[in-house]
């Protein structure tokens, strides 16, 4: 199987090489032989040298590894599970989001902003599937009528001047089952199949020179005195691996697997925040993802849809005691579905509780001891270790802000 040209790749030739991948059963892409002989040299501990390591292939970790080995750099992605993508990238809400709420000014609202504008230009440009939906923030009361203009004000500090006041006679009219008595519709806003946009970089990285080793837990390591990263490589295969440049883009684990690797910079803690979603049974009674006004510091248990047309309602908010990823249970509690019912019932009176399913639940890295907790993106300049990146608390936008960020991080070590 050959390579697909780069300057014509399209999420088709993505899906003929994982295609390949799988019925051979093995992990890369054959055409790659340096992987291939990293995976056959049987030596104990072996150490290979390797230009440039991303960890964590989930959405942000492939975006930056397809950034750099666009800009010439030879990477090596490695991924502690079978499979890319296995955790928060799986596990979201798949909105591509206009950058209404963020702080004007943060990383979160930047990427934010710059990411939704390359996002839809990539999707269009590779045949990954996505659809510019829309979205309404929905007041139910006078008082909730009254944030409706702040809200707006705030977006457009964060460069967003697309929003629109409809009254609430208009917002019933383009969705019929609405309660509301106004509402903010967000044009921009939209939805997007991550797995096929994650399978698209890849391919992309991969058709550069990018290759990529599943099951690749780094245990350990070192920043050894010239600056390159020695790395511990369990699994099915350990290795030693030093790379001149390291991205640790490992999501949940970024602070531990930092923190494994004697030499680095201090890694901030997180906090862990599981968000579990309800299915609805049926047909979705909405064209448009449905936002209650944000209170009590959320923006509350809200309508989005997939490119299937299946509704789902959620995340919910669970601050988790323990901030060991390991220790995740992402099982949905049947019990919160009376909470859900409420909460939708507010914006959609014809929500019965029996209609909602246990879907899925996804987990969010914030930065500790923050309100408003921002990205965290640490390059040479800041931590002054070497030409290493280092990403903390990348939650939501993360999926609208992937290409952006990469960017960043491409631009601090190339």
């Amino acid at each position: 199987m050959t390579c697909p040209d780069p300057r014509n790749f399209h999420l088709s030739d993505a899906r003929a090489a994982r295609a390949f991948r799988e019925k051979l059963a093995i992990p890369f892409l054959p055409s790659y032989p340096a992987a291939k002989s990293i995976r056959k040299r049987r030596k104990p501990l072996d150490t290979f040298d390797v230009d440039t390591a991303v960890a964590g292939a989930g959405v942000i970790g492939i975006a930056i590894a397809r950034a750099l080995a666009l800009a010439g750099k030879d990477v090596l992605l490695l991924e502690k599970n079978g499979l890319i993508g296995e955790e928060t990238s799986a596990r979201n809400s798949e909105v591509i989001h206009a950058g209404i709420y963020y702080d004007p000014g943060s990383l979160k609202a930047q990427h934010c902003l710059r990411g939704k504008a390359l996002l839809y230009q990539f999707c269009e440009e590779r045949g990954v599937p996505y659809r510019r939906c829309g979205k309404l923030i929905v007041a139910t009361d006078d008082r909730e009528a009254g944030k409706l203009t702040g809200i707006a004000d705030h977006a457009r500090a964060n460069g967003v001047d697309d929003l629109t006041l409809l009254e609430g006679r208009d917002a019933v009219a383009i969705e019929p089952v609405l309660t509301a008595v106004a509402a903010l519709n967000s044009p921009s806003t939209g939805i997007i199949d991550s797995h096929a946009l994650m399978l698209a970089l890849l391919g992309e990285a991969e058709a550069h020179g990018a290759q990529t080793l599943l099951s690749a837990r780094i245990i350990g390591g070192e920043l050894e005195p010239d600056g390159r990263v020695l790395l511990e490589i369990g699994g099915p295969d350990p290795m030693r691996l030093r790379a001149r440049s390291f991205v640790n883009a490992a999501g949940l684990w970024a602070t531990d697997l930092t923190r494994r690797i004697d030499g680095m910079p201090p890694a901030p803690d997180l906090e862990l925040v599981k968000g579990s979603y309800f299915t609805l049974a049926g047909k979705a009674p909405f064209s448009r993802l449905i936002y209650p006004v944000p209170r009590d510091g959320g923006l509350g248990v809200h309508l989005t849809l997939d490119l299937g047309g299946q509704a789902k309602f959620g995340p919910d908010t669970d601050w988790l005691s323990d901030s060991d990823p390991a220790q995740i249970d992402y099982g949905v509690d049947e019990s919160r579905r009376a909470a859900f019912a409420a909460a939708i019932r507010q914006y959609w009176n014809g929500i019965r509780e029996e209609d909602l399913l246990p879907g899925y639940s996804g987990v969010r890295p914030k930065i500790a001891g923050a309100a408003y907790p921002d990205f965290r993106i640490m390059g040479p300049d800041s931590h002054g270790a070497g030409p290493h990146a280092f990403l903390y608390g990348i939650e939501s936008p993360g999926l609208t802000a992937c290409l952006s960020i990469a960017e960043e991080v491409a631009g601090m070590l190339t």
